[in-house]
């Protein structure tokens, strides 16, 4: 590593670490309030639109008609466990193992991606708020620790962030589902509509409702974004803007203001401390082209750079008074990893509506909000917690040709007629937070730009295999009911290891107690107060919604406690 360390004059009011999800709505609530930014990202930059290389390629556009490379297969044998995430449609926006390796003492499923606009490009964009209950499962059943606020704490921030994003979907009216502010949902198709009145007819504990998702619809006007195409490339980027992403969004907003200044390629390794005043003071940075290294001085801080990544750089943060890492006076730093578990439900064929035809590709479907442990009415004897499932219906089409005898004419008309209508749902199960699964660093295996490497010792235990079996069971006789054939169960082994959902939670929690917490109920570090931490390392626990708009909205309450605490000089001498 080079000795030499630039420390540059300018001191920023707010340095950002990170451009995804968490860190673009940091940026732009910041840059919105007056702050002149730093924004840091490791990665390249990309810029909206013009940085989408496959976002208007057809399957014949590709070499070997999409099939993966050799070449990317030997370089990326972790992120080929997704198989999304080295599709020559979008490996593009996913690390290289070889360049950027981890370890695992146990299996974890590291999906990351570097570049500016983070995993905002390619994530799976469903928005769920979480409940009452999910802010309290902790406390009422003894695992983890409590969270410090309450669903009433952040409740009007999730209307902020679901009325500027711009989320389709519809209000259900249930405690275990808030409802939000959303935009008109994309139509169910027949045999969607079919299940959702199965459902509604056979069990009295249990929905289909739309899924939520960040995508645009209605007359909502969203500046420099237009609505879903129906194109569902969304992994590629989407040059309309019609899903959220930091890239088409706030990053934008935030670059409006003339308050931002964005640095790619500026790997973010360490915060500075000074022991004198209690404060971060700072942050050093690595070029990722010429490693140079750079301190850039600041006000306040705010760690967005993911849950991995923010707990890696907190814990190479040491200092005489930090010992084991900023912050981490209570020995949960790099603890309590949760990430969801998945690949388990069921599929079947729906006979009767060979009439009937769709048009577009809607990129959401159906979603089965939780009906476990909600009540003593609907308490599983087996496990705690819940899960939910996302789905949907659709036809076949002419890539069943593949698969057939036929053969000249009677291939040619077969190929052209809709397949058969297909239908199925897949659980999404909560983690419990458990205080072994963790990481650490290794500084034996040092990465090109000599910092530690990451070490995985995490991993799902009884509570979710128990989950697991309930969550085939329920989707089975869910599609059974509905009249639906062939159905059939799936539970995919290879699907049930931590890092798959891309859900990673809870390496640096929120806490009440600063002896069992490494955050408090703003996302301030509890003995560092002008540095906040607002990703997913923040999580105390994981519900069974995906998460991102939780952070979203625990990134924007905690920018307005920052500006109001930089307002009234409360950073000067903690």
């Amino acid at each position: 590593m080079n000795e030499t360390r630039i420390l540059t004059n300018e001191i920023y009011d707010a340095i950002v670490i990170g451009s995804g999800i968490s860190g673009g709505w940091a940026t732009k609530e910041l840059c919105e309030a007056g702050l002149k930014t730093l924004v840091l990202e490791r990665g390249r930059m990309i810029k909206h639109i013009d940085d989408y290389p496959t976002m208007h390629m057809d399957p014949w556009d590709f070499d070997n008609r999409g099939e993966k490379s050799k070449r990317i297969l030997e370089r990326k044998s972790k992120q080929n466990r997704t198989g999304y995430t080295t599709h020559p449609a979008s490996q593009h926006f996913f690390v290289d193992d070889i360049d950027h390796p981890y370890n695992e003492i146990k299996r974890f499923d590291w999906m990351r991606g570097y570049h500016v606009g983070g995993r905002s490009i390619t994530w799976g964009r469903h928005c769920y708020r979480w409940s009452a209950m999910d802010f309290e499962a902790n406390k009422k059943d003894g695992h983890g620790v409590d969270w410090p606020i309450r669903y009433t704490d952040i409740s009007p921030w999730y209307d902020k962030i679901e009325e500027y994003i711009g989320i389709q979907g519809e209000n259900m009216d249930l405690p275990q589902l808030p409802n939000g502010k959303y935009t008109t949902p994309f139509e169910f198709n027949c045999v969607e509509e079919h299940l959702r009145e199965q459902i509604a007819e056979k069990f009295d504990d249990r929905i289909i409702a739309h899924a939520r998702t960040a995508h645009i619809t209605g007359d909502k006007v969203h500046e420099g974004r237009s609505k879903c195409q129906y194109r569902n490339r969304c992994i590629r980027g989407c040059p309309f803007g019609g899903y959220f992403s930091s890239l088409s969004s706030t990053l934008p907003a935030a670059e409006k203001t003339g308050n931002m200044v964005l640095r790619p390629n500026s790997i973010v390794h360490e915060i500075v401390y000074d022991a004198s005043t209690k404060l971060a003071t700072g942050v050093q940075v690595i070029d990722a082209n010429t490693k140079e290294e750079t301190i850039y001085s600041a006000k306040v801080i705010f760690g967005c750079a993911s849950a991995i990544a923010t707990a890696s750089i907190l814990m190479q943060s040491k200092s005489k008074r930090f010992p084991n890492g900023l912050g981490n006076d209570s020995g949960e730093l790099g603890h309590n990893i949760m990430d969801h578990h998945l690949g388990v439900g069921a599929k079947g064929t729906a006979e009767g509506f060979d009439g009937k035809y769709f048009k577009g590709r809607k990129p959401a479907g159906i979603y089965i909000p939780r009906f476990r442990n909600i009540d003593s009415k609907t308490e599983h004897k087996d496990f705690i917690r819940g899960y939910g499932y996302q789905g949907g219906a659709s036809r076949s089409n002419w890539s069943r040709g593949v698969a057939e005898l036929s053969y000249g004419k009677e291939l040619k008309e077969a190929l052209l007629k809709p397949g058969t209508w297909s239908i199925g749902m897949g659980g999404f199960g909560e983690c419990l937070p458990y205080h072994e699964n963790k990481m650490t660093l290794d500084y034996n295996k040092l990465d090109a730009w000599g910092l530690p490497t990451v070490t995985f010792d995490v991993e799902f235990k009884e509570n979710e295999k128990k989950m697991r079996k309930d969550m085939q069971e329920q989707a089975v006789a869910m599609l059974k009911a509905a009249g639906y054939k062939n159905v059939s169960g799936f539970d995919n082994k290879s699907s049930f290891f931590p890092g798959l959902g891309i859900h990673e939670m809870g390496t640096a929690r929120m806490g009440r107690d600063p002896k069992t917490s490494v955050l408090n109920k703003h996302n301030q570090i509890h003995a560092v107060k002008n540095v906040y931490i607002t990703d997913g390392a923040c999580m105390t626990s994981a519900a069974c919604q995906n998460p991102s708009l939780t952070y979203m909205a625990l990134t924007a309450r905690a920018v307005e406690h920052a500006v109001k605490q930089l307002k009234e000089n409360k950073f000067k001498n903690a």
